[in-house]
This record gives structure tokens, C-alpha cells and sequence, in this order.
């Protein structure tokens, strides 16, 4: 839960970190040296601290580096160039209940009880803030943010599938789907026209937090709560991310939400409250049932 926490936040401010980035960049020359930085860093950092290179969950490497970093990556840096952080980042994170699609045909998880509440609260939250019925000509940067959200959810579902609980150092696993989703991105930054890049101080400190906390940090502690947690139960539990983002968009873009878009925020906030009292009760009942299997003396 705290590592679900700090993600929430470093993702949250993210995204208006990487709005002011687009002033001064082109959406595939940031995406793609972004993501070749991050990848030469998470391998420094497997190296420097001696964990193995080997890994032998090469199709989970691949289905998660080509959707959940590199099409995410993408999509929702091509969504943000055409609108605002605040609503790009609601409409992405469509994401939760995609991914509650997904659990349900690949995984088989279940939503029960109150579960069910939370969730019909957060779309009713998540409606409120994208107004789909009020779309003024943002039909494209719409459609690319939710696409982004749905590759991202194909991508955890996955990942939660694929990826061996036990046997799998998360670092490593980070970086070879992170060299995964640069090879691609590397090359569109490549071929695909675009105005040079204006380095400056506001710049390079927005490539410093996407590449160090947004990418580096931030996946490796999204693998590390995928984990621990149900697929269902982390991705619902994720959309305090937008909520962040809005508010951050308000604060320091001036990208001020209507009545409407303030009201889907407090369902949301409700409905992730109540998952968490739920996540924190199942917790502990399980710890205690390992407790009285295991006995006093074990």
C-alpha cells in the first residue's frame, strides 16, 4: 500500500511535468530518449547492484515492454500533446476498468460485495470528470488517451499472468521490458519529422523526473504492488493518480475543472476509500488465517 502511494503521487505529477515538457520537445523525439534513458539507467543499476541479467520470462518481457511501456507510453504522450494534462489523465485512466475486463476473461478474478459499489462509484467519478457529452472537437485526443489506457490494462493483466511470482527479480525484469519498449520508440523518434529539441533548464529537469522517478522508479514499483496485490484491486486503487494530476494541472497550469469534474473527483476519492478499507480487511483476515495454520511454534 505505500508503494502504491508514492506511485499514485509520482505518477499523479507526472503528467504535468511532461505537458511542460512537450513545449520544448516533439511527442516521439521526448518519448523515445526518454525511454532509451531510462533503460541505459535501470541497467546501470543492475549491474552496480549485482543482480543477475539473466531472465527467463522472455514472453512476459515482450508482451509487457511492447504494450504496457512502449503503446501506453505512446499513446498517452500523443494524447497529451493534443489536450490538457487534467483530462488526458482521467481519460487514460479509463484504465481501471479495462483492466477489470481483462481480470475477469484472462485471470478469472471476481469483484464481490462492496467491491462492486466502489467500482460503480468510481465510473460514475471517472464519467463525471471525461464528460463524454461534452467533447468540444477532442474527439482524437480522447480516443488516443483511452487507447493508451486499454494497452496499459492489457499489459498488467498480462504481466500478473505471465510474470513468475517467485523466481523473478523485479529489477531486471524492469529493464529488459524497458530495452523492449525503447527499440520501437527509438526508431519512430528516428524517422518521424518534428521540430529540433530546445534544451533548457525547465527541460532537463522535466527529462530528469520522467526518466528517473516516472519511468525508473515508477514501473519497478508498479510491478513490485502487481506483485502483492490483485490486478482488479491495484488498478482501481491507481485512480487517485488523475485526481492528483488534476488537481497539480489546476495548481500550476491553470487548467481549472468545472463543477462537474470536481464532483466526479469526490467519487472517486469515496469509492477508493472504501477499496482500501476492503484491501486492508482481507489483508488482515488472510494474514491471520496463515497465522493459525502456521501455529504459535512456526
Amino acid at each position: 500500500m505505500l508503494a502504491l502511494a508514492l506511485l499514485c503521487v509520482l505518477w499523479g505529477y507526472a503528467w504535468v511535468v511532461l505537458k511542460i515538457a512537450l513545449q520544448y520537445a516533439g511527442v516521439f523525439d521526448f518519448t523515445g530518449l526518454r525511454t532509451v534513458a531510462s533503460t541505459v539507467l535501470l541497467f546501470v543499476i543492475v549491474i552496480a547492484m549485482r543482480r543477475p541479467l539473466r531472465i527467463s520470462a522472455w514472453r512476459a518481457v515482450i508482451v509487457v515492454g511492447t504494450l504496457q511501456t512502449a503503446g501506453f507510453l505512446l499513446f498517452s504522450m500523443w494524447a497529451l500533446s493534443l489536450g490538457g494534462a487534467g483530462r488526458t489523465s482521467v481519460l487514460v485512466y479509463t484504465m481501471p476498468f479495462w483492466t477489470l475486463i481483462f481480470a475477469q476473461l484472462i485471470l478469472g478474478e471476481r469483484m464481490r460485495g462492496l467491491q462492486w459499489v466502489a467500482v460503480v462509484m468510481a465510473f460514475g467519478g471517472l464519467m463525471l470528470i471525461v464528460a463524454p457529452w461534452d467533447m468540444h472537437g477532442t474527439l482524437i485526443a480522447s480516443l488516443t488517451a483511452v487507447t493508451a489506457g486499454a494497452l496499459w490494462a492489457l499489459g498488467t493483466v498480462m504481466a500478473k499472468k505471465m510474470m513468475p511470482k517467485d523466481s523473478i527479480d523485479l529489477l531486471t525484469f524492469s529493464a529488459w521490458q524497458m530495452l523492449v519498449a525503447a527499440v520501437p520508440l527509438a526508431i519512430a523518434a528516428w524517422l518521424v519529422p518534428s521540430e529540433p529539441i530546445q534544451w533548457n533548464t525547465e527541460l532537463v529537469v522535466c527529462f530528469l523526473y520522467a526518466t528517473v522517478l516516472g519511468s525508473v522508479l515508477g514501473w519497478f514499483l508498479w510491478f513490485y504492488v502487481l506483485n502483492h496485490m490483485a490486478a482488479g484491486v491495484a488498478t482501481l486503487n491507481a485512480l487517485a493518480i488523475p485526481v492528483i494530476a488534476v488537481a497539480s494541472a489546476w495548481l500550476q497550469l491553470g487548467e481549472r475543472p468545472p463543477a462537474h469534474e470536481l464532483a466526479g473527483m469526490l467519487l472517486i476519492g469515496v469509492a477508493l476509500a472504501l477499496l482500501g478499507a476492503i484491501a486492508l480487511r482481507q489483508s488482515r483476515s488472510t494474514n491471520g488465517e496463515r497465522r493459525k495454520t502456521k501455529g504459535p511454534m512456526e
